[in-house]
């Protein structure tokens, strides 16, 4: 009898430390993911327990793995994100086949989740003070990403980015923003709404507070104390509008480019002869839009004249060597290469105004534009964006925002949430 209880204890035991030496795999594959962007999040909330996690790359479409626990799996199951249970044995085989040198593959270590802030003015400025919905009559999705994804942020604007409180966070966005002081040039066709009127209000204050005479000094100065951000080690992700008006601001420096309804007195004369390219993150040579009222800030947005209906319109993600170039592998980890186009005040980058060392991570070639970027500045990185909402084709002011549980496996938000945890990578591993 002792010697069957002792048989019984032993096959217990060897089940337990089975069990504790199991791994939860997240596969991300397009076949066997039910919810997408969940995924991301419930890879965060791994980090944020102090459990360091693996992003396996373009192993079944970049799949996260960690320690396995009832807990997890049970999130996992809360959260309706699909998972394997495997023991430790077949974990050490993926990383084996992932090892292989002739597998385009690399298995990263996720080590501290990102503290992320989000750029935006829907914000309370002080005790009693709060903004409402109406100074932003639109979404923004990558706070749509987060909610749903159930990841932590918080929201920043100009008083706060001024006031060092960006060197608390990792990871910044940037959305539908104007950083040139011409309100988004919304003038022509909403001058004349309430949200304009207020949107305008509140940004004149903001600078008269911060001690600027005109708003696109307080813009050029949170531009640069951004720059310091990501010279410093931080990394900067922006959308839409904030990707082209980001680097006009920077060319710009030192020049009125305002017309009179922007900030009360003429755009200086010869200007585009004026602008410094040599300190703007992406573009070159562009050049920028004379009349005032049109809806665009330069050319290097690919928004007029493009000769591509909804039906056709597809980037496609460029493939890197995830052993060699992890950084972009993660930014592009996808369960497809191509990708539903969308567009925005900045819908696309067109190829003639990047810089050439700036990497191009999606493109639509046939259109010679570029939709995905990413570059090194000092310590630090960004990522720029083009277009406005993934799953929205023409999102106009005051649309009703995504519902994100539509589309859980979106691949275009996908690229959003690779970015988000980027910065989670072990640094070691981050080459260039």
């Amino acid at each position: 009898m002792k010697k069957y209880c002792l048989i019984a204890c032993a096959l217990f035991f060897a089940g337990l430390l089975q069990l504790q030496a199991a791994y939860i795999l997240i596969p991300m594959d397009e076949k066997s993911q039910r919810n997408h962007l969940k995924a991301y999040g419930i890879t965060y909330w791994i980090l944020s327990n102090n459990i360091e996690a693996w992003w396996l790359l373009n192993y079944r479409g970049g799949s996260f793995a960690f320690p396995h626990s009832p807990l997890f799996e049970r999130e996992c199951r809360t959260r309706d994100v699909s998972f394997e249970v495997i023991p430790d044995a077949q974990f050490n085989r993926i990383l084996a086949e992932i090892e292989n040198p002739e597998a385009n593959m690399d298995a990263l270590k996720l080590e501290k989740p990102p503290k992320i802030a989000v750029y935006s003015p829907d914000v309370s400025f002080g005790p009693g003070s709060e903004i409402g919905q109406a100074i932003q009559p639109w979404d923004d999705a990558v706070t749509l990403a987060l909610t749903y994804a159930e990841i932590p942020y918080d929201v920043l604007y100009d008083t706060e980015v001024l006031s060092e409180r960006l060197s608390l966070y990792d990871w910044l966005h940037l959305h539908h923003e104007d950083f040139t002081g011409q309100f988004g040039r919304f003038y022509r066709g909403y001058n004349n709404q309430p949200w304009y009127r207020e949107m305008v209000s509140f940004q004149e204050g903001l600078a008269t507070k911060n001690g600027f005479e005109k708003v696109s000094q307080l813009k050029l100065a949170v531009v640069k104390k951004i720059r310091e951000f990501v010279a410093g080690g931080g990394f900067m992700f922006a959308m839409c509008s904030a990707t082209d008006s980001y680097d006009i601001a920077l060319a710009a420096d030192g020049h009125d480019i305002c017309a009179p309804m922007y900030d009360g007195d003429p755009v200086e004369p010869n200007v585009d002869s004026k602008l410094d390219f040599s300190q703007t993150f992406a573009f070159r040579d562009f050049q920028l839009t004379r009349d005032p009222l049109e809806y665009e800030f330069s050319t290097i947005d690919h928004n007029e004249g493009r000769q591509l209906v909804a039906e056709q319109d597809y980037f496609t993600l460029f493939d890197f060597s995830a052993k060699w170039d992890p950084i972009p592998t993660m930014l592009t980890q996808c369960h497809t290469r191509t990708v539903k186009g969308f567009m925005g005040q900045t819908t696309a980058f067109r190829n003639n105004f990047i810089k050439p060392e700036v990497l191009v991570l999606g493109e639509t070639k046939p259109a010679a534009e570029a939709r995905y970027l990413h570059g090194t500045f000092g310590q630090g990185f960004w990522t720029f964006y083009a277009g406005h909402d993934p799953e929205d084709y023409r999102h106009y002011v005051n649309d009703p925002e995504t519902d994100l549980s539509l589309h859980p496996n979106s691949p275009g938000y996908r690229l959003i949430l690779n970015n988000i945890l980027f910065p989670a990578a072990r640094k070691k591993q981050r080459k260039t």
